[in-house]
């Protein structure tokens, strides 16, 4: 790719992001993981395709914060094809960077299919494993109003039931926890290794302290008096 695209391309990425928990940085990160990933590799791939995939793969987040309903993924692909047709891209290609885009979503039914789709898909996952993906999972739950837990019949929820509230626990149990035995690549599966054991580490932490402090809810019935 050369440079007058690349910054065509990256200029059209910053004006789209908006999301301090998916920001350009994010974006930048999951280009680099994408290139040390591909880079692993033998099989032919196709660098133009990945670069465009990874620096858009993310522009559909604003109207997914305007329209829940909508797919950042699916919308983005379709945003990204459009973008790139206007630049000169053939239409073969702009469907490649579509296709990887919107088959990058953990929750999609859309299954990534060529390489550079399941790099990116890795490369995504990658960002939110680990102690960066607990930081960034706590973040975007934040900007979204999600609790950190969910007290339920006087009980810590530990976010382990589908039925729970939106929380940063059952985040962590439905998504975090599970994306380690998801990758598609076998250097992304080495890459994530070593970074599961710090978020699992966070977890259980946090879960001690909220017991610890929960465990002792009785001494407020010392203070508060029966008339």
């Amino acid at each position: 790719m050369n440079k007058s695209m690349y910054n065509t391309i990256e200029n059209y990425m910053y004006e789209c992001m908006r999301d301090a928990a998916h920001d350009p940085e994010h974006i930048f990160r999951v280009l680099y993981l994408s290139l040390n990933i591909a880079s692993k590799i033998t099989e032919k791939i196709d660098f133009d395709i990945l670069i465009a995939s990874c620096l858009l793969h993310d522009i559909g987040r604003g109207e997914q914060y305007k329209n829940p309903n909508i797919c950042h993924a699916a919308i983005g692909g379709a945003m990204a094809k459009e973008f790139l047709l206007k630049y000169g891209w053939s239409e073969k290609d702009s469907d490649h960077v579509k296709d990887c885009i919107s088959t990058h979503r953990f929750r999609g039914n859309n299954v990534p299919k060529t390489l550079e789709a399941k790099i990116l898909f890795d490369s995504d996952k990658l960002d939110v494993a680990g102690c960066l993906g607990v930081a960034r999972t706590l973040m975007y739950k934040g900007i979204v109003g999600s609790n950190l837990y969910e007290i339920r019949d006087d009980k810590i929820c530990f976010g382990e039931n589908k039925n729970d509230k939106d929380t940063f626990l059952k985040e962590y149990n439905f998504k975090l926890k599970n994306l380690y035995d998801n990758f598609y690549t076998k250097e992304a599966k080495e890459m994530a290794k070593s970074q599961k054991e710090c978020a699992q580490l966070f977890y259980n932490n946090l879960i001690d302290q909220i017991n610890g402090i929960y465990g002792s809810k009785e001494i407020i019935n010392e203070y508060i008096i029966e008339y």
